[in-house]
């Protein structure tokens, strides 16, 4: 089969034929529907060798969903051909984190060597993906895997952000969104699916804030000069009650610092590489900041479940496995419409 693989740190992925993994005992073959093309991808590929303690080669993908191909011994409970989404931060299983189903924060993950499908170890950009435990399978029900397949971060990792901040957000408040993109425009839906509050989304190319609209967003700002008093402006002068910041670059950062309500949080999810000088006065009284990372299982299951109601839904744009590098070009360039999902089985 085919696999959109990492095999020097630094250098473009490549299209190579690799065989096809076979179900060892408690492991899943999924056939892939889809896999999501991440910003993140991209700093995985440009970063320097022992940035990250992953082995190359491995397979490119950590937003995956499909159907199940194969089980292997011991496994039970699932069927040849159903719909799953795969919970890709994949941790030791047996701590006190990976038990609550938060394996992003698993205690083992420097043993580990690799943080999941995808980041490590090999992911869904091919025809089929080897999955170590049943455990991160979650069922898609009437889901196309396809459209899916970005629920499991680009949708996972803002409703994780939302559910931290989740008491904050009464009727009243708004959100501010820094970044209408793969995960932006999910956290807008998010935001008005679970929260009574209002949501204003900041991005720089006109076309974003279009579809922020087009999928809930309250208000929208251009990014630049003046978009922290415009912010400001919309909140009655009393600033959000939560920033997610989707990029994370030194001026989106001093964004959310100057908007962000006494008492708020501060989520910085993008990890363009920026920083923000934290002293007395950097941020209102009571007001916090944080990184937060993905999210855990059930959460999964809790997005998956508002997929399925209607309450969200990923703009998604498909592009077969030989269009992998196109994907990610067009990523670069900043004109994709939602999320890029490599579908290596049509």
């Amino acid at each position: 089969m085919q696999a959109y693989q990492l095999v020097e740190w630094q250098q473009e992925p490549e299209l190579r034929e690799v065989e096809v993994p076979e179900p060892g005992p408690g492991e899943v073959l999924i056939k892939v529907g889809g896999a999501g093309a991440c910003h993140s991808d991209l700093h995985v590929m440009e970063w320097p060798a022992g940035s990250l303690p992953y082995e190359l080669p491995f397979t490119l993908g950590h937003e995956n969903a499909g159907w199940i191909e194969a089980v292997g011994a011991g496994v039970t409970g699932w069927d040849v051909g159903a719909g799953v989404a795969v919970y890709d931060p994949w941790g030791c299983g047996r701590c006190r984190a990976c038990r609550s189903t938060l394996e992003t924060l698993c205690e083992r993950r420097d043993e580990i060597g690799a943080s999941g499908g995808g980041l490590g170890r090999d992911g869904g950009m091919a025809e089929y993906m080897l999955v170590p435990d049943s455990r991160l399978l979650v069922p898609l029900g009437d889901l196309d895997p396809r459209d899916a397949a970005p629920l499991s971060d680009a949708a996972l990792t803002p409703y994780h952000a939302i559910k931290l901040a989740l008491p904050k957000l009464v009727p009243g408040t708004s959100v501010l969104v820094i970044g209408v993109g793969g995960l932006g425009h999910m956290a807008v839906q998010l935001v008005r699916a679970v929260t009574p509050a209002d949501v204003i989304a900041v991005d720089v190319d006109p076309a974003k804030l279009e579809l922020a609209r087009e999928v809930g967003a309250t208000a929208t700002v251009n990014a630049g000069e003046g978009a922290a008093e415009a912010v400001r402006e919309l909140t009655g002068g009393h600033g959000v009650a939560l920033v997610m910041d989707f990029v994370g670059a030194d001026a989106t950062m001093a964004l959310a610092a100057a908007t962000v309500a006494s008492g708020g949080s501060v989520m910085v999810v993008g990890i363009a590489g920026g920083t923000l000088p934290l002293t007395f006065g950097t941020l209102p009284f009571d007001a916090s900041i944080a990184h937060p990372y993905w999210g855990s299982r059930i959460e999964l299951v809790e997005v998956l479940e508002l997929a399925r109601s209607g309450r969200i839904r990923a703009h998604v744009e498909r592009f077969p496995l030989v269009r992998a590098p196109d994907a990610y070009r067009r990523m670069r360039e900043g004109s994709l419409d939602g999320r890029a999902v490599i579908t290596p089985n049509g």
